[in-house]
């Protein structure tokens, strides 16, 4: 005897879009407490919802473990899918033109902390100026934020990037080269600088990662040279402070270093070999590219880059 089994597809008038929108905090928050926030609801609130979640998605979706919360395979599995529909609701409801005056909401930026300082400052003031309404969150770096970027944590990125996978936008701000930063009466200013004083002194080097060598590196390699780097910094801010209170070597994008120079007690000198110049670019996501709010954003960006 045969037996057919008849498999009943769900209402979609039984799915509260709400619920995918906990979903999605979820997915950035880690916590039920974080996305409650992010979605302004109370603690009580959002446990509720998760039930509703839950039991709508057949799964426990996040799970305590001794690491803490972590959501389930299922959840992982869903998350592209959970992003786009989003995304696509609110393509479908935003306006076709962005009137900067009187909107509201809010943009979320991944970027460096060097780059952060050439552009970020004058887009508060244009934000304040142009666009009262709207919030910035500057997000946590997450390594070249690409990731981040594809989930939907961030609006845009800033920063360098070799290469992008697919569905990505890329445009690029402007031409960058390397110089030498060392403190003010320095022994190495006393006569020009060439590439064998450079190696043989110690150095600060900026390695976002934390680990690993630098293009100036690779470089040296290719001229069969080495350096020794003294001090390690994730961070390019602090790294011309450390300089000023040493006699180590940093090499710095040339317009952080002109920037800084201004308030910490440094010199810049030419970087003693040629190097080729690298261009930081914005990047965005395919389904925003459209989005009038974001292309304004964009065009801010991009205006500033022009004068920095």
């Amino acid at each position: 005897m045969q037996v057919i089994s008849i498999m009943h597809k769900p209402d979609i008038g039984e799915v509260d879009l709400n619920l995918l929108k906990l979903f999605d905090a979820l997915l950035k928050e880690g916590s039920v407490t974080g996305a409650g926030t992010r979605l302004g609801l109370s603690q009580p609130a959002a446990s509720r919802a998760l039930g509703r979640l839950r039991r709508l998605l057949n799964d426990r979706i996040l799970v305590r473990t001794a690491n803490g919360w972590e959501l389930t395979p299922r959840a992982l599995a869903l998350s592209a899918s959970v992003t786009r529909l989003l995304d696509d609701a609110r393509a479908i409801v935003s306006p076709s033109e962005f009137h900067p005056g009187s909107a509201s909401g809010r943009f979320t930026i991944a970027t460096g902390d060097h780059l952060a300082l050439l552009l970020m400052p004058e887009l508060v003031s244009r934000l304040a100026s142009l666009a009262p309404g709207i919030d910035l969150v500057m997000s946590a770096p997450a390594g070249d934020n690409v990731d981040l970027i594809a989930q939907g944590g961030a609006d845009l990125a800033v920063g360098s990037f070799e290469g992008l996978p697919a569905r990505f936008y890329r445009k690029p701000l402007y031409d960058e080269d390397l110089v030498c930063v060392v403190r003010q009466g320095h022994p190495i200013l006393a006569e020009p600088l060439t590439l064998e004083d450079f190696v043989s002194w110690p150095h600060l080097a900026v390695i976002i990662t934390g680990h690993g060598g630098s293009a100036v590196d690779e470089a040296l390699a290719q001229r069969g040279l080495t350096r020794r780097i003294a001090v390690r910094t994730p961070h390019f801010l602090v790294a011309p402070n450390m300089v000023a209170k040493s006699d180590l070597i940093l090499c710095l994008p040339r317009r952080l270093a002109h920037r800084i120079a201004g308030s910490v007690s440094i010199e810049i000198l030419a970087l003693p070999m040629d190097m080729p110049p690298f261009t930081p670019s914005i990047i965005w996501h395919e389904r925003q590219h459209y989005d009038p709010a974001h292309k304004w954003l964009r065009n801010q960006i991009l205006e500033i880059a022009r004068i920095v």
